[in-house]
Formats: C-alpha cells, structure tokens, sequence
C-alpha cells in the first residue's frame, strides 16, 4: 500500500469527510492501486484517525464505484475496466451532446466569456504537468457548459455522473501526448457554441469522448500486459 498520501485537515468538514477526500482523492490519482486491500487498520494509524471514519469513507467510496467489497477479503480498490468505462461514457456521450446543443440557445455573453477564459486556463495547465491541476481545470470548463444549459435536473444528473468521471478523468489526462488533442477539442467545442452550431457542438462534443475511451482503453491494455508480463516473469 502506498504510504505518501497523508490526511489535510479541513477546519470547517467533518473528520469523516476529510479522511473520505483523502482516500479517494489517493484512489483517483493512482496512490491506491487498481486492486489493492483496503485494510482499516493500516489506514487508520497510516492517517491517525480512529477505524470508524475509515469505515464510512470506504462505505462511500463504495456507492462511488472506487471501491469493491470482496467476500472474505475485505475491501479493494475497485478495478477500471473496459466495461465499465464504456457504460459511463455511453451515457456522458449523450448527456454531453444534448448539454452542448442547449447551451447554443442558452449561454449568456458572461458565460461565453467564462468559458473562452477556461480553455486558456486548461491550455495552461497542461503546461505544469501536473495531473490534479489539469483535471480540475477540465472541470471548471465542462461545469461553465452544463450550467449555460440551464436545466436543473440536467445539471443534477450530470453532477451525479461527473463523480463516477472523475477516475477516468484522471486517467486520460496522464496522457501527455493527448494533451494538445484535448486543448484542440476544447476550442472546438467552444468555437460551436459561440456561433450557436448544435450539430457542430454535437460532433465536438461527442467526439471528445470517443478519444477519451480509445485513450483510456489503450491504456487499461497496456496496464494489463505488464500485469502479465509482471506474472510470467514471477512464475
């Protein structure tokens, strides 16, 4: 288990959602690997917490899909799959294209100007190379976008599906060489909005996710080969 993740006290949350932000925050950036035990325990003297904010945390990691409880094992990081990448992404797809096409109508002059403003930002942060930077610049920008659409329960469901995204998030943006790609589909994005094209919107929109599933994809078989080379070799 991996030891450099330590607990940032937040004065104004309470003890088990801070030490719920810890665990998953080291779950999405890949402290805690794929697969690894989740042992209360060893977490709770790693973080110098009591065993009962470690056993809310991982109940609610759980209902997250970052972690799986195994029959006479205990719990463990929940393993990304092909499957189940695609089955968020299907969805994100949709609702992405359908955010897209109602911010055309929708969007205000401020909200164009914020969103122009979060494609320089996102383009900035993938200079710094740092992961956790640029996947919240990615956020803020999609966040400007969702809101534009007005839609309440549109912005709820997406919301909802942006916590089960997030893990993904994180795992196509370590792709350094994908970075100038996504800042291309960003402005892209944008471009169509700007001049009110639903359908343009609508390909961008959707092909920014297509490239995020062959990335990720590509990068989940690339992990499980040297799982296996890692095993054959250990035989």
């Amino acid at each position: 288990m991996g030891d450099n993740f330590t607990v940032n006290m937040d004065e104004f949350l309470p003890l088990r959602d801070v030490v719920f932000n810890t665990l998953r925050r080291a779950i999405l950036t890949g402290e805690l690997k794929p697969g690894e035990r989740l042992m209360e325990i060893h977490l709770a003297n790693r973080l110098g917490v009591s065993r009962t904010p470690i056993r809310e945390a991982i109940r609610k990691l759980e209902l997250e899909g970052l972690v799986t409880m195994i029959p006479r094992r205990g719990a463990e990081v929940a393993q990304i799959t092909e499957k189940s990448l695609q089955d968020v992404l299907e969805v994100r797809r949709a609702l992405d294209a359908l955010c897209v096409e109602l911010a055309c109508d929708r969007i205000t002059s401020e909200e164009k100007e914020a969103l122009k403003q979060a494609c320089d930002e996102f383009e900035k942060a993938t200079k710094t190379g740092d992961v956790t930077t640029i996947a919240g610049a990615d956020v803020a920008l999609h966040d400007i976008i969702v809101r534009a659409t007005g839609n309440q329960r549109l912005i709820q469901l997406i919301n909802n599906l942006s916590e089960q995204m997030y893990r993904y998030r994180f795992e196509y943006i370590k792709d350094e060489k994908g970075h100038d790609n996504l800042v291309n589909e960003h402005r892209m994005i944008y471009e169509s909005i700007l001049h009110g094209d639903k359908e343009k919107a609508a390909e961008a929109a959707k092909l920014h996710i297509d490239n995020q599933e062959k990335s990720i994809i590509r990068q989940i078989r690339m992990e499980r080969e040297q799982q296996l080379k890692k095993k054959d070799r250990n035989v």
